[in-house]
């Protein structure tokens, strides 16, 4: 099976969600979220993590970047949309459909880089801060 790689920026709270499906899932959209992004590369990722989640509440004032491995041929049914510069491509997933895309995430979902604002507050489960403090190398504030 030919796989794909993809990169999903997230907050502190759906970092959890997660990690609670021992990273093999991402959570169900909210109710005002029809849309579920992965995005096509990690330098888009970033700029979401550091841009939109630093100074957020509901992000925990922190960024996650998350990659994961995609069964390519299922992949093969969604567009790449542009959404602003050449770097900014992302998939839209219909939210009804994400339990399909789940069930073809090849292996587990890894973070590969941590962002904190100044207001953030690290997780109480200590498995979570144990993963997170693995890439704390990769750590930044927004000041």
């Amino acid at each position: 099976m030919k796989t794909i790689t993809l990169y999903r920026p997230v907050g502190l709270k759906e970092l959890e969600l997660i990690h609670n499906t021992g990273w093999k899932y991402f959570p169900q959209r909210l109710s005002w979220q029809p849309i579920f992004y992965p995005v096509m590369n990690e330098v888009y990722a970033i700029e979401i993590a550091t841009k939109w989640n630093l100074d957020d509440e509901g992000s925990g004032y922190s960024g996650f970047v998350t990659t994961f491995d995609m069964n390519e041929s299922f992949l093969k049914k969604y567009k790449v949309e542009n959404v602003g510069g050449p770097i900014h491509n992302e998939l839209w997933i219909p939210a009804e459909e994400l339990e399909e895309f789940n069930e073809n995430i090849v292996g587990e979902i890894r973070v590969t880089k941590t962002y904190f604002g100044q207001k953030y507050t690290s997780p109480e489960n200590e498995e979570l801060k144990r993963i997170i403090e693995k890439n704390e190398n990769k750590y930044e504030t927004n000041k």
